[in-house]
């Protein structure tokens, strides 16, 4: 089974890695911003899995991030069974104090940049009877009806677009063997929670969100098409 896991680097993304890898019949892409700590990463799956992961850095914030995904694709000659697009990028702040800078950036990292990388793999697949299950991994704030939080106007209405397109492209794509879900998390303690809510304490740990996100991309496509889920231990 061949994955490619964006945002690996940390987190949940690093925590899916490494759970996939304990199977030794994996074949793992993980890409991230953090070359260092994808390589550490890659270290940890070889000693502990005996699973030699392939990691490639990439610039989520680049003019040139395509043309960069594109040539990661161009050193993996396999057809991917599971995407997950996990990377993520989250900006505490009241609405009128966020930059213009800060919008792109946000919706590049959430929305864009997993457009992007779905489009290039759907062209570089051209028998469409080949199972691919993308997994798109959203939040609770981007879920309708569900409770926000203060300061993620941005971040929240990034992710919501992210599960609207997860809906779209499940239904151009029904007559084919290509599933896209989404998972609307919520909130996970990772660094990237800590560092823009210091003060606030997860129920769930990466790790335990990463073993519920790998049993869904191994057998949710079996059930699921265009859905997303909400993910979260209260209620929305």
């Amino acid at each position: 089974m061949n994955i490619l896991v964006t945002g690996a680097s940390q987190g949940i993304g690093a925590e899916v890695v490494k759970q996939f890898a304990r199977n030794s019949d994996t074949n793992i892409v993980a890409v991230s911003r953090n070359l260092k700590k994808l390589q550490q990463l890659k270290i940890f799956c070889a000693e502990e899995y005996k699973n030699d992961i392939h990691v490639y850095s990439i610039n989520y914030l680049s003019s040139s991030f395509k043309s960069e995904f594109e040539l990661i694709l161009s050193k993996c000659q396999f057809h991917f069974d599971i995407v997950i697009n996990n990377a993520g990028l989250l900006i505490n702040k009241e609405f009128l104090e966020v930059l213009p800078d800060e919008v792109i950036k946000t919706y590049q990292v959430n929305l864009f940049a997993p457009i992007q990388i779905i489009q290039s793999l759907l062209l570089n697949n051209t028998d469409k009877l080949k199972k691919t299950h993308f997994l798109n991994i959203g939040s609770m704030g981007g879920y309708q009806g569900s409770a926000k939080f203060l300061g993620l106007s941005i971040y929240s209405s990034s992710k919501a677009a992210l599960a609207n397109l997860t809906e779209c492209l499940a239904e151009e794509y029904k007559d084919t063997e290509i599933k896209f879900n989404c998972l609307a998390l919520g909130s996970v303690q990772t660094e990237m929670l800590s560092k823009a809510f210091p003060d606030y304490q997860a129920q769930v740990s990466a790790e335990e969100m990463a073993t519920y996100i790998v049993d869904f991309a191994q057998n949710g496509a079996q059930y699921f098409n265009g859905k997303v889920i909400p993910v979260s231990k209260n209620t929305p």
